[in-house]
């Protein structure tokens, strides 16, 4: 039986405040885990832009591993999405199999354990060096400007092979990239245009200098081996950059926030170091990272989710951070348990799409968190929580600054 929605909210349902959820999206998952919204942006010769909303947790799953549905198609001018900017095509997050396929091929074996592991030596130390450089500037502190900040630009720039001169160009190319109101779309495609001419120069240098950074690496493989075009090679590196530093510099301010605006939480995790790992799982649970839903994808063939039909050419977008809240998989799903057993949250996605760096970034939160704890038994924020000022008008949330106090 094919179910009709019965309502079309518009959507997203307001601006994203701190790190709450709205109360539609869990009527939604009861009720409607497929439903069909407005979308502000897109839509064809006038007609509404609207799409398919998915929140239910087995849904959103199988959105995420079947090929139908297309990011490619996604970044036609008139697809339905919440940001004023189309996506681009080439770039990894909206390429299909087999052209996906092959790209990220190239680029998982940076990304093993084994790999990460060889990297935890260097990281370990410069989580180390950014605290002391806290500690050194006296309490209190801003917990975002000290370590959330440059430690994974520091940490992807190392990988990838940008000199640390260069990493300054990154914040600001990455938050206009990011927007959704805050920036106009003239102003993302400048954005995104001079963070592409950057890594065009880069790669000269690399021809130039050939290196064993994972950027030489690629240049290798499209000069010698011819396994990318140099489109894709440009893009694969925005692309590294961006989800590199952005996700997991917000994740970092994310997690602290949420540990010390609840002292039990934190208390708990000091107290028991062996927690770190389930914590970072849990936390990436129960931690919503973007304001609004995932980037969209168009169905390429009528596609059944759940109980609904969605039709060839509409436009779908999953939220992770309502299926990780699902009450059918995650018992009592809006408390934060940080020794929580049974956790396959979707943090980092599901299926072909899985992110590449989800390792790196576990290691670099678990870091983080395991060095706060050890070394600042009584961390605590040195602001009321309430005043906390949040970013506005971007995909990520996040504090823009994070006082705290030891």
């Amino acid at each position: 039986m094919t179910v009709e929605p019965r309502t079309c909210p518009a959507y997203p349902f307001g601006e994203a405040v701190k790190l709450d959820l709205y109360p539609e999206y869990a009527v939604l998952q009861r009720d409607e885990p497929v439903a069909k919204v407005r979308l502000p942006y897109g839509g064809r010769d006038g007609e509404p832009a609207e799409a398919w909303l998915v929140t239910g947790y087995a849904e959103v799953k199988q959105v995420l591993v079947d090929m139908r549905f297309s990011g490619d198609a996604a970044t036609a001018p008139d697809t339905p999405r919440v940001t004023p900017w189309p996506l681009r095509r080439g770039m990894m997050l909206t390429m299909d199999p087999p052209e996906h396929t092959r790209l990220r091929r190239l680029v998982a074996k940076e990304f093993t354990m084994r790999r990460v592991e060889k990297l935890r030596p260097d990281t370990e130390r410069i989580v180390s060096g950014l605290l002391d450089d806290m500690v050194a500037h006296g309490s209190p502190a801003d917990f975002v400007q000290h370590v959330a900040l440059p430690l994974p630009i520091t940490v992807i720039s190392h990988l990838l092979g940008v000199p640390k001169e260069d990493e300054h160009h990154f914040r600001a190319f990455t938050e206009v990239m990011g927007a959704t109101t805050k920036y106009t779309a003239a102003q993302v495609n400048q954005a995104r245009d001079q963070l592409e001419d950057y890594l065009r120069a880069l790669i000269e240098r690399r021809r130039a200098e050939p290196s064993d950074d994972l950027l030489g690496a690629l240049v290798q493989a499209r000069d010698e081996e011819d396994r990318l075009s140099e489109e894709e090679l440009v893009r694969v590196g925005v692309n590294l950059l961006i989800a590199g530093y952005e996700t997991t510099a917000s994740q970092i301010a994310n997690f602290a926030y949420v540990l010390l605006q609840r002292p039990e939480l934190f208390a708990q995790l000091r107290d028991d170091l062996d927690l770190v790992p389930s914590a970072v799982e849990e936390l990436l649970r129960a931690t919503p990272l973007r304001t609004s839903g995932s980037f969209p994808r168009v169905a390429t063939e009528d596609v059944r989710i759940g109980e609904v039909l969605i039709r060839a050419g509409e436009t779908v977008l999953i939220q992770l951070a309502v299926a990780n809240r699902d009450p059918k998989v995650f018992t009592d799903p809006d408390v934060v348990k940080l020794d929580r057993e049974h956790n396959p949250h979707l943090g980092f996605g599901h299926g072909v799409h899985h992110c590449l760096g989800a390792l790196l970034a576990k290691m670099e939160l678990r870091l983080v968190l395991r060095h706060l704890a050890e070394r600042f038994p009584d961390l605590r924020l040195a602001a009321p929580a309430e005043a906390i000022p949040w970013k506005a008008g971007l995909l990520a949330r996040g504090p823009l600054s994070l006082p705290i106090a030891w």
